[in-house]
């Protein structure tokens, strides 16, 4: 009897191990939560960052009406000072595993550049430069007269959110990162709430809007700089309320084609298909010269080919701080806040849109210069200081000086 008990037991556990590998593994899918575990895997950071759709599903973006930006290439002699080292741009794309360089002056592209890998056809993934498109599209629907103003709430357009924190929370405050829910963003620690955003939607296939509805408000809104990722993962619930369509249509319909990308591309999303979701905090993934041209568009204040497509003073709000917490080196060190944007402590009016590993959409409008660098450096926090002193030695470059 005693025999036949264990016997039983051993072989439930035996069908129990063989249901979970089955699970984990997925043999019949694309995707599996192997994979996913397989993408944070240091070893992995620069096949993740050039091949997001081998890990993760996705929806694709096509350049329907690509207009292709002139070219005038050139070598860039550079050479710049960190820390009492004279070192040189190669010195620099090596220390931070970079992938894709562009430099744009005057709209033309000067200076292109690939490597560990990726060559011009390559789409490196956005990671959370994502969360400047998305607000670019909330401008959007600003000037098209779709959101009165932006201290309207989320949950207006997002009925889902209704009643819960982030539902309850203006469009301003999102934009700002001043939300003042208890959310943490701790890339170093796997218990944070950062991993909701991951395990959620890759894991489990789940909807990440109801994911967020448990999460409270601790701080008053308007009040600190806290920036989260599902802030924006909110924008893009209010967008897709907005105009009825999933965020990687609307992107197509407002931005790719309009902008005239020149190349396919395509966005992460919880599970394939038309029941996807779509990352509103990251995951676009694109060519270096594709996603210069937000930049062109905010160096132009919103004008594209003569039509205003962002509100008038939306570029100079955007860019800049919006209340005292928000400037530079207050809450982050070398860097302020503005509306998705972040700007360097300096008195240059620079700004950029930034990712984790060293994704960045450099935009120095005295230069009439943006630079789109892309990498996958596990010490891009490290590397700040030293990235725009190299940024900053290339604009002066590539702009003659």
């Amino acid at each position: 009897m005693v025999i036949r008990i264990l016997g039983g037991a051993l072989l439930l556990i035996v069908l129990l191990a063989t249901a979970f590998a089955g699970w984990f593994y997925r043999p019949w899918s694309d995707y599996s939560p192997a994979r996913v575990q397989q993408a944070f895997e240091p070893e992995n950071i620069i096949d993740v960052s050039l091949h997001m759709s081998d890990y993760f599903p996705y929806a694709g973006l096509e350049a329907t009406h690509p207009d292709p930006l002139q070219r005038d290439i050139r070598p860039l002699d550079v050479t710049y000072d960190f820390n009492g080292e004279n070192r040189s741009l190669e010195q620099y794309l090596e220390t931070t595993q970079s992938l894709g360089l562009a430099v744009i002056v005057d709209g033309v592209v000067v200076h292109e550049r690939y490597l560990n890998g990726a060559d011009e056809m390559s789409l490196p993934t956005s990671w959370s430069v994502a969360k400047s498109f998305v607000a670019t599209l909330i401008a959007m629907a600003l000037h098209e007269g779709r959101i009165d103003n932006l201290d309207q709430l989320a949950q207006e357009f997002a009925p889902q959110y209704a009643g819960s924190a982030f539902g309850e929370t203006s469009l301003r405050h999102l934009l700002m990162m001043s939300t003042g829910i208890d959310f943490v963003e701790d890339y170093s620690d796997t218990e944070s709430d950062i991993g909701v955003l991951f395990a959620d939607p890759f894991v489990w296939g789940s909807d990440i809007d109801q994911s967020l509805l448990q999460f409270e408000r601790t701080t008053d809104a308007g009040t600190e700089l806290d920036y989260i990722s599902s802030a924006s993962h909110v924008l893009s619930a209010v967008l897709r309320g907005i105009y009825d369509q999933p965020l990687h249509q609307i992107v197509q319909e407002k931005i790719w084609t309009p902008l005239g990308m020149e190349s396919d591309a395509y966005w992460n999303q919880n599970v394939m298909g038309e029941d996807g979701v779509s990352l509103g905090y990251c995951c676009l993934n694109a060519r270096p010269v594709d996603y210069a041209r937000l930049g062109l568009l905010y160096l132009n204040d919103g004008v594209w080919n003569g039509e205003r497509l962002l509100p008038e003073g939306w570029v100079d709000m955007a860019t800049h701080a919006n209340a005292p917490f928000q400037e530079a080196d207050v809450t982050y060190s070398l860097r302020g806040y503005g509306l998705h944007f972040w700007f360097p402590e300096t008195d240059r009016d620079e700004f950029f849109a930034a990712g984790i590993y060293g994704q960045y959409i450099w935009v120095d409008p005295s230069r009439n210069l943006v630079i789109s660098r892309f990498a996958a450096d596990p010490q891009w926090g490290a590397h700040t200081a030293e990235t725009f002193a190299a940024f900053r030695a290339i604009a002066a470059e590539a702009a003659g000086e």
